[in-house]
C-alpha cells in the first residue's frame, strides 16, 4: 500500500502540471501572437497540434502500456513534457512551436494510457475515486496557473518563466518515479477463498456481455463530449469575458481560477460520494444538465460577481466527466485496461483537434458568444449519451436484470 501511495502521489503531481498545460497556450495567446506574428485562431491551432500528437501516439501508447508496464511510459511522458515546455518560449517560428506541440500531445496520450490503468490497478476497490482525483489535481494546476501568469504580467517579466518552472518540476518528478514500484499491469484481483487458499477471482462479472460497437462506441463519444465541454470553456471563457462582456485582461483570466476551483471542489466531492451516494452513471447525466443551465446564464449576465458564480458552477459541472468515462470503459472491457483507456483518449485527441479549429473559425467569422451557444448544444448531446449508457450499464451488470446468465472475465 505504501508503494501505491507513493506512486499515486507522483502521478497526481504530473496532473497538477497537466492542468496547467491544458491552459498554458490559451492564457499566453497574447504573447504568442506577438512572438509568431499570428492571430488568435492560428495560436488555437497549437492546441489542435496537441490533439494531433495525441492521436498519433494512440497507435502505440495503450499497447506499450500493457506490454512494457505503466512505469516506463509515465517517465517517458514526463520527459516529453520537459522538452515541450522548454521549447515553446524559445521557438523562433510558428512551425517550430507546432512541432513541439505535437510532442506534447504524444506525452498526453502516453501519460493517460499509463496513469489511469496504474491507479485502477493500485486501488481496485476505489477505482472511480482514484481516477476522478486526477481531475482534482488538474483543477489545482488550472487554478494556480492564472495566478502565476498575472504575477509575471504585473512585474513585466518574461512569460517563458512559467514554462521553465513547470519543466523543472516534471524533470524532478521523473527522477523520483524511477524509484517507485508500480503494480503489475492487468493483474487480477486476489483474495482468500473459504478454505483459506489464495485464488484469483474475476475482475468483473457480467449478466450480458458488453459489445464494443454499442457500449464501447458510446463511452468513446462521451469521452469526446466531456473533453469538448472542458476545452471550449478553458480556451474561450477569458476571451468571451474580455471581448463580449468587456472585462479587463487580468480580470477575465482570473475567471478561469474560479472555474478551476469549482472543478477542484466537485472532484473532491465525487471522490467521497461515488459508489456511496451516486453512481458514476448518474453523475454523467446530472452534470451536463447543470452545465447547460450555467452556459445559458452566461449569455445573459454581465455582472462580474454573477460571472464568478457561473464560472465556478461551470467548473463544478464539467470536471471529472472524462475520468468517469475512462473508468466506465475499463469496467466494460477489463481485459486490457491500457488499450481500452487508449480508445477513450482517442476521443479526447479528436476533440483537441476539432474543437479549437471549429471554435477558432467561429470566433474569427462570428464572435465568442456563438461558441458558447455551440457549447450548450454539446451539453445536451452529453445528456442523451449518458442516458443511453445508463440503461445499458444496468442491463450488463444485472442491476435490473436478475437471473440472467453470468459472463465472468478475469
Amino acid at each position: 500500500m505504501k508503494d501505491n501511495i507513493r506512486m499515486a502521489t507522483s502521478l497526481y503531481i504530473n496532473y497538477i502540471l497537466l492542468g496547467m498545460i491544458n491552459l498554458i497556450i490559451a492564457l499566453h495567446m497574447s504573447f504568442l501572437t506577438v512572438q509568431f506574428d499570428a492571430d488568435a485562431a492560428s495560436i488555437s491551432g497549437l492546441i489542435s497540434a496537441i490533439g494531433f500528437g495525441k492521436l498519433f501516439a494512440l497507435s502505440f501508447a495503450g499497447r506499450l502500456s500493457d506490454s512494457l508496464g505503466r512505469k516506463p511510459m509515465v517517465i517517458t511522458a514526463c520527459i516529453l513534457y520537459v522538452v515541450f515546455l522548454i521549447a515553446i518560449p524559445l521557438s523562433p517560428t510558428y512551425a517550430v512551436a507546432f512541432a513541439f506541440a505535437l510532442l506534447a500531445g504524444m506525452g498526453n496520450s502516453i501519460l493517460d494510457t499509463s496513469t489511469y490503468p496504474a491507479l485502477i490497478e493500485g486501488f481496485p476497490n476505489r477505482s472511480s475515486s482514484a481516477t476522478v482525483l486526477v481531475k482534482a489535481f488538474m483543477s489545482i494546476g488550472a487554478t494556480i496557473l492564472p495566478l502565476i501568469i498575472t504575477f509575471f504580467i504585473a512585474r513585466d517579466m518574461f512569460y517563458g518563466y512559467t514554462f521553465f518552472i513547470m519543466a523543472f518540476i516534471f524533470l524532478v518528478n521523473a527522477v523520483h518515479l524511477m524509484t517507485v514500484r508500480f503494480p503489475k499491469a492487468n493483474m487480477a484481483i486476489v483474495k482468500p477463498n473459504p478454505e483459506g487458499e489464495v485464488e484469483s477471482i474475476p475482475v468483473v462479472t457480467f449478466r450480458e456481455r458488453p459489445k464494443f460497437w454499442k457500449e464501447g462506441i458510446t463511452v468513446i463519444f462521451i469521452g469526446f463530449i466531456s473533453v469538448s465541454l472542458l476545452l471550449i470553456i478553458q480556451t474561450w471563457l477569458a476571451t468571451y469575458a474580455e471581448d463580449i462582456i468587456g472585462l479587463g485582461e487580468s480580470t477575465a483570466i482570473n475567471l478561469l481560477s474560479y472555474y478551476s476551483f469549482g472543478g477542484f471542489i466537485t472532484v473532491i466531492l465525487l471522490s467521497a460520494i461515488l459508489g456511496r451516494v451516486f453512481r458514476p452513471i448518474t453523475v454523467l447525466i446530472l452534470y451536463p444538465f447543470i452545465a447547460s443551465v450555467a452556459l445559458l446564464s452566461l449569455l445573459f449576465v454581465s455582472n462580474y460577481y454573477l460571472l464568478v458564480g457561473i464560472a465556478f458552477l461551470l467548473g463544478l459541472s464539467t470536471s471529472g466527466l472524462f475520468q468517469l468515462a475512462v473508468t466506465l470503459m475499463s469496467e466494460f472491457f477489463p481485459e486490457k485496461k491500457g488499450a481500452s483507456t487508449a480508445y477513450v483518449t482517442l476521443s479526447s485527441s479528436i476533440a483537441f483537434i476539432v474543437m479549437p479549429f471549429v471554435t477558432g473559425l467561429m470566433n474569427r467569422y462570428l464572435d465568442a458568444s456563438y461558441i458558447f451557444i455551440f457549447e450548450i448544444f454539446i451539453a445536451f448531446i452529453a445528456m442523451g449519451l449518458a442516458i443511453f449508457i445508463s440503461t445499458r450499464y444496468r442491463r450488463i451488470f444485472g442491476i435490473e436484470a436478475p437471473g440472467k446468465a453470468m459472463w465472468r472475465v478475469s
